[in-house]
């Protein structure tokens, strides 16, 4: 990988400070640099593109202005980071952005000191700030400074309005600035966007509010001056707008909305903000994929569209002459429709993912069945919880790593009143470059300790058909979880026809001797691959597909601890408390005592690559399944000698 050329201004900023060495008039030409270099490095390298040209001017005023890493930037999400990596120490290495053993797409503290805090989900930099700003109080620090930088999409979220509610009592010295863009990956959606945008429309409340602080800063007295400003303020927004007043209300000093694309404009905002104690709200208005006219236009598309040509915009795809497996994803999509049109309690929520998850489709085909809720996952459990006491069969479409945001009401509003709300954990596993904040490790553990709870996963697109199937059947009144990876699977015609699973009851892959492999989801077909390779050197191992962590085949395992001494067990999540420990569990409930060996993401934090190096690195790929057999099935003839 060859590293990006950067213009004459910015291949001198190694660091802030080298930026901070630059006139004013330099910072225009700054930002044209560093909006190129992004859209040069993206468009060979992948990554998220659009969110961080759109706060390239932002990004340079921040730095600019704020004494960093003293003062202390929080990015929210970290989408919106590139820019910030660029200029802080990491210009030279950012080819390697998101790529097996380079830099994380996502601010991440053992990387850098400019990285005050670790993103990757949405809506935590309010909080976070606030206690950097808290901290310091307490510690004596009033030099520094403290900024949470947060898109609109990401205050769709409960925990923003949480911290907003503390910053307004707190007295502590935190910054807020609110990029409003109207977008996160998708549209945004809910009350916070009409507010926004008629803050962002009360031109007359703007003008005259510049045209009082303009007169009244030609007057004598300063503390008269700020106390007259602030009635006077108050007093205009009470005549002129009926809702711009939630920030204020919350005790935080409201600032904007300013044109966030001139870097001038938002220097010398900054620079006055920095003098004005307390918490206070900066609110900027910005386009999303800023300055790149395909991404400005299709904001959706461009959040992550992968490599493309810079000149022509034409995103490279994979040449594909044969028939390809579907991504799991659009299996989903597709086959909920299909349900749907067949079964009128069907429905589908998902919090701000419906591309991603593929529930668009349903809300374009079924808008009233079909439902976009913002970055909520909490609401959107709930939400599912009411829907289902009412009859409804929700399929409540959530990432794997972001159903932990919810993990309360899916034990307290699902669990416990044992209502059958269908979970389809997307992402499940190693996602690859997104790295550990989207990683989908821990869902195994966590939803098969819950009673009531049934967790399954498919082996491929068929499995996952059935599997929903199943799932909305009036026969099932227990909460279903349907986990199964990003990316691709393993049959191009996938539209089979509907068959009932019975709950809890695996499958016989293949027969064998000597080791026993159990696994559940798609890490079946790693399986599948692996004993065709042994077959050729002359073992015969024997594989099963689970189907079900919980509840386990009993009758299937019964089966296998009988026949088998050595069993190893393979699955796309954490070997802690997950579906090995489940059989090992088994296994001691029973007073059998196979040798077992698991495989799955070790017990550590495991970073960005591609999936396929990702498994092989923690050793459950096919050639990892391949060598856990050799060595259980040498071991075992060893004895038998």
């Amino acid at each position: 990988m060859e590293e990006i050329a950067a213009g004459p201004l910015l291949s001198k900023i190694d660091i802030p400070a080298d930026l901070r060495k630059l006139s004013k008039a330099d910072l225009q030409q700054v930002c044209t640099e560093l909006r190129q270099f992004i859209i040069d490095c993206v468009s060979v390298h992948g990554g998220h593109f659009g969110a961080s040209l759109g706060v390239v001017e932002l990004t340079v005023a921040l730095h600019y202005v704020m004494n960093t890493p003293d003062d202390q930037l929080v990015w929210d999400v970290g989408h919106q980071a590139y820019g910030h990596k660029i200029l802080t120490g990491r210009r030279k290495v950012f080819h390697t952005n998101r790529k097996y053993g380079g830099i994380s797409g996502f601010p991440k503290r053992s990387e850098s000191e400019y990285d005050t805090f670790g993103v990757g989900h949405s809506s935590t930099s309010i909080s976070a700030a606030l206690g950097m700003a808290i901290a310091s109080k307490y510690k004596g620090e009033t030099y520094r400074q403290h900024v949470a930088i947060i898109g609109d999409g990401a205050m769709t979220a409960g925990l923003p309005f949480e911290a907003l509610n503390h910053a307004g009592v707190s007295n502590s010295n935190v910054l807020i600035i609110l990029n409003d863009n109207n977008m996160s990956i998708d549209p945004n959606v809910g009350a916070l966007k009409e507010y926004l945008t008629d803050i962002t429309t009360s031109h007359t409340y703007n003008k005259l509010r510049d045209d009082v602080w303009k007169l009244l800063g030609k007057l004598p007295y300063g503390g008269f001056q700020q106390e007259l400003a602030s009635k006077v303020e108050a007093g205009l927004k009470g005549v002129l707008s009926k809702s711009s007043n939630l920030f204020e209300a919350l005790g935080l000093r409201y600032f904007g909305p300013i044109d966030g694309h001139n870097v001038l404009k938002l220097t010398e905002t900054l620079e006055g903000l920095r003098d004005i104690p307390g918490p206070k709200l900066l609110h900027i208005k910005t386009v999303k994929g800023k300055g790149y006219d395909l991404a400005e236009k299709d904001q959706t598309l461009w959040h992550a569209p992968g490599t493309f040509d810079k000149i022509t915009g034409k995103i490279n795809k994979k040449v594909i002459t044969i028939p390809e497996p579907p991504k799991y994803q659009d299996v989903f999509g597709h086959t909920i429709i299909e349900l749907a049109e067949k079964n009128p309690a069907i429905m589908g929520i998902t919090p701000a993912m419906p591309s991603g998850c593929s529930l668009k489709y349903m809300m374009e085909a079924m808008p009233d069945r079909a439902f976009d809720v913002g970055i909520a996952e909490q609401h959107a459990v709930t939400l599912s919880a009411g829907l289902a006491t009412r009859g409804m069969r929700v399929f409540c479409n959530i990432y794997s790593s972001f159903m932990q945001r919810a993990y309360d009401m899916v034990v307290h509003d699902v669990a416990i009143q044992k209502l059958p709300v269908i979970f389809c954990l997307d992402r499940a596993g190693l996602v690859g470059d997104d790295g550990p904040t989207h990683h989908g490790a821990y869902d195994i553990p966590f939803m098969r300790c819950i009673p009531n709870m049934i967790v399954s996963a498919p082996m491929n697109e068929a499995e996952l058909r059935n599997l929903m199937y199943t799932a909305q059947l009036e026969e099932n009144q227990l909460p279903f979880v349907i986990r199964y990876p990003r990316g691709q699977g393993v049959m191009p015609e996938w539209r089979t026809p509907f068959e009932k699973i019975e709950i809890g009851k695996g499958r016989v892959i293949k027969e064998g001797e000597d080791v026993a492999i159990l696994t559940i989801g798609h890490p079946g077909n790693f399986a599948v691959k692996a004993c065709n390779m042994l077959k050729t050197e002359g073992f015969n191992p024997a594989h099963y597909d689970m189907r079900f962590a919980k509840p386990l085949d009993e009758a299937m395992l019964h089966e296998i601890a009988n026949k088998f001494s050595k069993i190893i067990t393979v699955e796309d999540g954490t070997i802690v408390g997950g579906f090995g420990s489940a059989v090992l569990e088994f296994m001691a409930a029973n007073n059998y005592t196979p040798e077992v060996k698991m495989l799955g993401i070790p017990d550590r934090i495991v970073e960005h690559g591609k999936p396929e190096e990702l498994h092989r690195e923690c050793g459950y790929d096919a050639e990892a399944i391949v060598a856990a057999v050799k060595e259980m099935a040498a071991v075992n003839n060893s004895v038998l000698a």
